[in-house]
């Protein structure tokens, strides 16, 4: 999905660490018509409509995109000057609650495309460093953590409508290309190619099959329009 570089206004930019690992800004929403974009989109993947009613429904007994709302909210906060004036501590202490409350540890600062969809509840964990691309099914007990050293220095990136299956884990600076799926509980140590499918410990190449049939309703084009430049750290083509 091409999106187009943002430089925001200096008065809404905190210092972004230069060490890989740190707390950033580079997954925050940059504005509040962006914000609505994005969760118009998650919204989508969850009830197949965008509406009032669909979201009040989705925010009170969905775990998960209650969880993706209160994260970006609290992202958007993030860029606002003096922190939104409370609002953003406030943001923050809610998404930390529900993190305890549902396990999910996803950070408000990670690079989150369009379209997320959380399978369950409990076991998410995401380092803020990943990247993940648009229309992605996740299932619980997935990681998606950092490599501190060697050859797989850095974090995952995950490409457009991957699936992830329950206990899956992706470990370093690994590369799921478009349209793969990993399998349940595998331990993915190298790249997985363009609608590769994965399996095992350590997780090994099966197909070529791709998500097909593992991705449920992907949200539409005119939505993902919609968010194009959404995220502060996005560049041009695909996100940073």
């Amino acid at each position: 999905m091409a999106t187009a570089s943002l430089v925001p206004d200096p008065a809404f930019e905190e210092p972004v660490a230069d060490a890989s690992g740190k707390p950033h800004l580079r997954g925050c929403p940059v504005s509040f018509t962006k914000l609505k974009a994005l969760l118009a989109a998650d919204l989508y993947r969850y009830a197949g409509r965008v509406s009032l009613g669909a979201f009040a429904k989705h925010y009170a007994f969905t775990p998960g995109y209650k969880y993706t709302v209160l994260m970006r909210t609290t992202g958007w906060l993030k860029l606002k000057p003096a922190k939104a004036f409370g609002l953003y501590p406030f943001a923050k202490w809610l998404l930390l609650r529900a993190r305890y409350k549902y396990g999910f540890a996803i950070p408000e600062y990670m690079e989150i495309g369009p379209g997320l969809f959380l399978n369950r509840f409990g076991g998410f964990y995401f380092h803020g460093d990943t990247v993940l691309g648009s229309n992605v099914n996740i299932t619980h007990g997935v990681v998606l953590g950092y490599m501190n050293r060697g050859s797989r220095r850095g974090a995952p990136v995950i490409g457009d409508r991957t699936f992830l299956g329950s206990g899956a884990k992706v470990i370093g600076g690994i590369r799921v290309g478009t349209e793969a799926a990993v399998g349940a509980n595998a331990v993915v140590t190298k790249d997985v190619p363009e609608r590769g499918v994965v399996g095992g410990i350590p997780a090994k190449l099966l197909s070529d099959q791709g998500s097909d049939g593992y991705i449920n309703r992907l949200a539409p084009p005119e939505l993902l329009a919609a968010c194009e430049g959404a995220l502060y750290g996005w560049r041009e083509g695909k996100p940073a």
